[in-house]
């Protein structure tokens, strides 16, 4: 487990599986929440701050088609979601992350995609990850990098799915903040139909609500939870112009997921590509109070 530290905010890390993040404390009070912790996420579950890559969300299908590659998924031990299809990318939980640096605010962790045969059988694009984790006086600041290392351009699809809770209150009780947005309509499974409703910014009770929703963002960015005590901010800073909320039936947390590219998207062919050579950078911040 590897800290960082600015003030009264402590952030850890699990860099050997999977640069999990396990923990965002501030004067002592939890702000991550660990659903079925370690062991879960071990076994493909998510909980804590997760990386989703090469995708996040869930695929239409065992197969996809992307800058003239076709990827055939069949047969590949990868994560499902209950519908069957495949979920959240192939580096849950992965092994091969090394620390590059470590101070005691900063955390910078690097993967070579391109190095695993494993790994590029269901996204054979190579390339390279970095997370250079910053904790400040009150937040978290998480840039993700991924580097084309071949000749062949990259698509760009992760997201990452911070597990939020507020310390002192019930979920109901919890406030909901989201900013004026395009509410992606979903089928049965999840996936989008490429229909959309606005909807104005909202600062309401969650109540006796769920979701597992998709928004196209604006301008505004900043999606958060709060009580009258406490208050957590996820501030999209650069390229995640979506956005999941995920707050099922049953949870103690409600998760405000940056996404660089909407669900399904490598099928669809919408997600930016990374020229070989280039680099492709998204920045976002969890901020505390």
């Amino acid at each position: 487990m590897v800290a960082i530290a600015a003030g009264e905010l402590e952030a850890t890390f699990l860099p050997e599986l999977g640069m999990l993040g396990t923990s965002l404390r501030r004067n002592n009070d939890e702000f991550l929440a660990l659903p079925g912790g370690v062991a879960a996420y071990r076994e493909g579950h998510q909980t804590g701050l997760p990386l989703l890559a090469p995708w996040g969300n869930r695929l239409d299908g065992w197969s996809y088609r992307v800058d003239g590659v076709a990827v055939d998924l069949a047969g590949l031990a990868l994560h499902t979601d209950g519908n069957g299809l495949p979920i959240h990318g192939t580096m849950t939980a992965a092994a091969g992350w090394e620390v590059v640096a470590h101070e005691p605010g900063r955390l910078r962790a690097r993967f070579d995609y391109g190095a695993r045969p494993d790994l590029l059988a269901a996204f054979p694009f190579p390339h390279e990850l970095e997370v250079d984790a910053v904790a400040e006086a009150g937040a978290l600041r998480v840039a993700t990098t991924l580097r084309s290392t071949s000749d062949r351009a990259v698509p760009v699809a992760f997201a990452w799915h911070p597990y939020l809770r507020l310390p002192g209150a019930d979920r109901s009780r919890w406030r909901l903040r989201l900013p004026a947005r395009e509410h992606c309509e979903l089928d049965a499974g999840g996936i989008p139909t490429g229909r959309s409703t606005p909807e104005p910014a909202e600062s309401e009770p969650v109540g006796d609500r769920t979701f597992d929703d998709l928004y196209a963002l604006g301008e505004d960015r900043s999606l958060g939870i709060e009580t009258n005590e406490h208050r957590v901010t996820v501030q999209y800073e650069e390229r995640y112009p979506y956005a999941q909320v995920f707050a099922p039936p049953g949870g103690d947390f409600v998760c405000l997921e940056p996404m660089t590219a909407t669900t399904n998207a490598l099928v669809t062919g919408s997600c930016p590509l990374v020229a070989p050579g280039d680099a492709f950078t998204a920045r976002f911040s969890v901020v505390v109070a």
